[in-house]
């Protein structure tokens, strides 16, 4: 499986050198570093908050971060959480509770699980962008479905939205939730552990699996678009399953257009979450998205016309950043950004420019 973080069907390399310096330029010059939330809280009335890697690190919340968000409420600020969690927003709430933070603070707690479940159940009261791959196959009763999971809860996750595990073979639709599990039917017996099964053999059946759907063409829903998990060695995590599916697609014959249809992904940078979000802004000006991930948080901040707040010391770049800066907070920011920019080749308009720019979410 290809891991990497680069998108589906590179667009020519032959990129001038002018522009690039131009994108290099106009990058880095944008930057525009805040001590901290204090300096975005009396031009925002909206706060679109990551978890992981801006509130969290999965253990303990960061340093002074339970504080930011009790000023920000008493400024009576619209919290609400963004998460690219592949799990339901009840986990969502039991990991904010178990840190400290209490969840009637957020005016909603949004995960790309979430919003994948309510789909998979039919709920035609979800007020979001719709998947007619997915609605076509609710209507015609196709609802076998083979699962790429986390090995926690993924076969509850898809029999209690009504939907029956099967093998790769009589599969009507693939879920991709997790990269520790391939469920091939149901039951303990039927299951490759990536841990207890080992990498070789996990990676050799998920290859020969995705191979076998995109002969018959089946459509695969990402419920965590992530790339990267913000650990050691930044291992892969189910977008990275989903660019993979997507090349395998198309290499084996599908149209571009055909490959990117069959292959949806809930959560940052895509619309859905967006649109939840801000059903109750009439501007999304007046909104700003808080992530740690360019091309997740701040992207998806981006094309939703909200502002965007990049942390940098605490999340998924932060290595990069302390690397490439050589100890220079602000030089390896620019850096990762300009790198970020060049890797998508984006120039003018596209070139991705955090309206603000934070060590940490702090006040």
């Amino acid at each position: 499986m290809t891991t990497g973080t680069g998108t589906f069907l590179q667009s020519s390399k032959d990129t001038n050198t002018n522009t690039v310096e131009e994108s290099r330029v106009s990058a880095s010059s944008s930057l525009n570093h805040v001590d901290g939330i204090e300096a975005l809280s009396s031009s925002y009335s909206t706060f679109l908050l990551d978890m992981w890697g801006v509130m969290h690190n999965g253990s303990v919340p960061y340093e002074g971060v339970v504080d930011t968000i009790q000023t920000l409420k008493d400024a009576n600020k619209r919290l609400i959480i963004l998460s690219n969690s592949s799990k339901r927003v009840g986990n969502a709430k039991k990991m904010l509770n178990k840190l400290g933070f209490n969840e009637e603070d957020f005016e909603q707690i949004i995960t790309s699980g979430e919003i994948s479940y309510r789909m998979l159940c039919g709920d035609d009261t979800l007020e979001c962008s719709t998947w007619s791959v997915l609605q076509d196959l609710i209507v015609q009763k196709k609802k076998k479905v083979f699962v790429l999971g986390s090995g926690d809860g993924d076969e509850d996750y898809c029999k209690s939205s009504g939907w029956t595990l099967s093998s790769i073979e009589d599969a009507d639709l693939i879920i991709a939730r997790g990269t520790f599990t391939i469920n091939n039917g149901g039951g303990s017996d039927n299951v490759i552990n990536k841990k207890d099964d080992g990498e070789e053999e996990y990676f050799r059946v998920l290859n020969e699996s995705l191979e076998i759907a995109a002969r018959k063409n089946v459509p695969m829903l990402v419920t965590n678009p992530d790339k990267v998990r913000p650990d050691e060695g930044l291992p892969p995590m189910p977008g990275a399953i989903g660019d993979s599916y997507e090349k395998i697609l198309y290499l084996g014959g599908s149209s571009q257009t055909q490959a990117q249809s069959l292959v949806k992904r809930i959560g940052k940078p895509y619309p859905e979450v967006y649109e939840l979000a801000l059903s109750n802004c009439d501007d999304p000006g007046t909104a700003v998205m808080v992530g740690d991930a360019l091309e997740t948080d701040v992207t998806g901040g981006a094309k939703a016309k909200c502002a965007t707040a990049w942390v940098v010391n605490d999340g998924i770049h932060s290595a990069s950043v302390d690397e490439l800066g050589e100890g220079n907070y602000e030089k390896g920011a620019e850096t990762v950004l300009v790198n970020f920019n060049e890797q998508k080749e984006y120039v003018g308009d596209d070139v991705l420019r955090p309206s603000y720019v934070a060590k940490h979410f702090r006040w």
